[in-house]
Formats: C-alpha cells, structure tokens, sequence
C-alpha cells in the first residue's frame, strides 16, 4: 500500500455538519416567507436586474478563491453580476437576512438547517425545475426533500469510510488481502493493531459515525419518509452491541477517551491504527500530518450489507429574492458535471452528479472508496427537532462501554417520536 497525495481539506460546512449535530434546525428564523418570491406552482420565477447575493460557508481561501471565479465566469456568460461573500457565521448571518427581509439570493444550506428554513417559509423549493434533477445520486436528492418538495440542488458530499495507517498495518504481519470487508474481520485485524500502546480503531464518539454500523445493520433512526421513529430496533442494538464489545475488548476507543477531539487527531498523531472518517479528513492529513502513510478503503459490511452515511449541503434559493430566475440559472452551473470537477481540483470536494463520478475516480483513484459507497449511503434525519435528539444521543454514547444499548435507545425512541410529531 503507497502513500498517497491528500488533497486540500473539503468544504467547512460539510465538515462541520459530519462534526456535530447542529440543534439550529427546529428553532427556525424569521423570514416572512410572504415577499415577492414564487414555486412553480404559482407562476414561475421572480425576475430582476439586481446583482444576485451569493453567500458561502467557506473552508477558507482556496473554496471562496474557487467559487469567486465560478461565480464571475457565469456572469460574463449570463449579463448578471454576480457578488460572492464567506460568512463568518452562516447561520447567523443567514437569519439576519431572513429577518431584515433582505437574505442573499443563493446561500448554502445543510441538511440540519433544511426544515428550519423551509417550515417558516424562508426556502424556494426550487428542485423541480432543476434541468438534469435525475443526474444528482438519489440519496442526497432525498434529503433535501421534505413533505415530496425537493428543495435545493445538492452541492457536493462527503461519506464514510476506513482509513488505515499502512506502516502499523505491515508491522502487525497484515497485508492486502486482510482488509476488513465484514464486521468479523473488522474486530480481527483491530485487535492485531491494538499494540504498542496503539489502539486498533478509534472514532468520535457520534451517531454521526457510529451511524454507519446501524447501517450496516440494516438500521437508521426513522422509516425513510421520516414519519416514524425507529432508533430502538433490533439493527440499532445489534450494531452498538458489536461496538460496544469492541471497546470493551480494548481494540477499539473513542478519540474523547484518547485525549483528542476527533478520530482523524487520534488517527494523524498515531494513537489509533485505523479510524472512520469522511473524506474531508485527506486535507487534514496533508495539512496536519503529512509524513503518515495510509490507504482509504470501503467500511466493511455488515449483517445486511454495506452501508455508509452521507454528509452534504445544498444551494438554497431564498423564497423573498427578487432575482430567483437568476438564482436558479447561478446553481445551476455551480452543480454542473464541469464546475463540480473544478471544484474538486481546487478545493477537494466530492461531485454531487453522477455524471462526474466516472471523471473523479479517474483523477483521484487514492479516494475511490468515499465515492464506491454512495449508492449504500444513507444521511440523518431531517425534519425540525431532530437535531436536538441526535445531539442528545451523541452526549450519551460516550459512555457506551459501560450503558445498556436497549435501554440507552428506547430512551431516545421516545424522544425521537416525540421530535416527529412536531
């Protein structure tokens, strides 16, 4: 196994959205949701001569550089100036916005913030109109879609899978053919690793990565039209079970339990062997930890087969632009298959059309296993108030060593059903 050449880190919001369980979702903002604004259905697209707003949540200069340019380019070709801002805050500049009457035209949204917005108005369920819709991979187009409204084009994407560190990989006698592909060969070559004073495998403590395990199973916290909660089922519990023997046979830790904030830290600075991250963590490695050697590879499946999550934001159009005719030609070219390869050069992002995917594994090989899962990758719940439950959940599964699974997901069934009833 080589070294491979990481790229720069992916986009910060769908690094952050991966990181934690944002809670803004259920609280919604102040948007009128009354202006000027239109769907299809009543009429069609606003039309201005106004410059159109365009704001980001940046992971810094090479992603605002990248669609500063994009944004320019459609401009000389559309007659539209177009003004690019990175937010400092996102979210909090976004319901200003909202609550001044006055948002940006086109901004991003996660899919945590999604119900928020689109339940107070604040969103132009634009989806529909979208020229090649069928082109964007149908699990991210799902969750952008509430009450069957697609509402915002898919940006980019992120998903999980098993990073190994390859010089702890040969001194344990492993070699190519020991890759982990089921659960059973996931705790085998974990407990190999686990060795001088190295744990096998470490992650965060987080449904947001522990997910990919109920998966696996078969499992996920609601039904898939999130109508009903089912984070107490037989799957759930099977794949915490399995995670929690692995930590109580000491082949596996949390990073929290290593002293680091994530599993890429306790990965990059040696303490784990093997971690389970998404593909944002190849810039940090660069970055941070660019004398590691280590190989990318497809999480190993299980009971019910493969299974990752997913992790991506998405143009959002404001229901009070007065410029939504303009807005929807911008998203457009910034989601076609040649603009999302350029951004993927330029900031190492993953294409959300499957157009491009051919094209990006060919230039990124090294990352082919992010892509490989897209068709087993399911996101988290959506709809408002279930922010604030996974973010309960996530407090509590740092103890999982020691805690009932049933009992630990029965709790939160509860809260979950409640979350669904609004």
């Amino acid at each position: 196994m080589q070294r491979r050449t990481a790229r720069k880190l992916a986009a910060g919001a769908i690094a952050l959205t991966a990181a934690l369980s944002l809670s803004a979702c259920g609280s919604g903002f102040s948007g009128s949701g009354s202006g000027s604004g239109s769907d299809s259905a009543s009429g069609g697209l606003t039309s201005s001569d106004k410059a159109l707003s365009v704001l980001i949540g940046s992971s810094g200069d090479a992603e605002t550089s990248a669609v500063k340019t994009a944004a320019a380019a459609w401009s000389k070709s559309s007659g539209t100036k177009a003004t690019v801002q990175a937010a400092n805050n996102l979210d909090q500049q976004l319901a200003q916005g909202f609550a001044a009457g006055k948002p940006a035209d086109v901004f991003y949204v996660s899919t945590s913030s999604l119900a928020g917005y689109a339940s107070n108005g604040s969103l132009l369920a634009y989806g529909d109109q979208l020229e090649d819709k069928g082109d964007f991979y149908p699990t991210l187009t799902k969750s952008f879609t509430l009450d069957d409204k697609l509402y915002c084009a898919p940006k980019d994407f992120s998903t999980l899978a098993l990073f190994i560190n390859t010089a702890d990989w040969k001194a344990a006698g492993l070699t190519d053919a020991d890759v982990p592909t089921t659960w059973d060969q996931l705790a085998t070559v974990a407990g190999k690793l686990t060795q001088d004073g190295r744990v096998g495998l470490a992650t965060s403590p987080q449904v947001e990565r522990l997910g990919a395990f109920m998966a696996q199973a078969g499992g996920a916290l609601t039904n898939s039209d999130q109508t009903k909660a089912t984070v107490d089922s037989a799957a759930n519990v099977q794949a915490l079970d399995y995670v929690k023997g692995l930590l109580q046979k000491g082949s596996m830790k949390f990073s929290s339990d290593l002293g680091e904030s994530w599993g890429g830290d306790a990965f990059g600075k040696n303490k784990a062997a093997m971690t389970i991250e998404g593909n944002w963590l190849t810039g940090a490695m660069q970055s941070s930890y660019p004398s590691v050697d280590y190989k990318v590879v497809a999480l190993p499946e299980g009971p019910k087969g493969a299974g990752t999550l997913q992790f991506t934001n998405c143009w959002g159009i404001a229901k009070d632009s007065p410029n939504q005719k303009a807005a929807l030609s911008f998203v457009e070219k910034m989601t076609s298959t040649d603009q999302q390869l350029a951004f993927a050069k330029a900031f190492g992002v993953m294409p959300s059309v499957e157009s491009a995917a051919s094209t990006w594994k060919q230039e990124y090989p090294q990352d082919a296993a992010f892509l490989d899962q897209a068709s087993s990758a399911q996101g988290l719940p959506t709809k408002s108030g279930t922010a604030d439950v996974i973010a309960d959940l996530d407090s509590k599964l740092g103890a999982l060593k020691t805690t009932d699974v049933k009992a630990l997901l029965e709790g939160v069934q509860k809260n979950m059903t409640a979350a669904l009833k609004g």
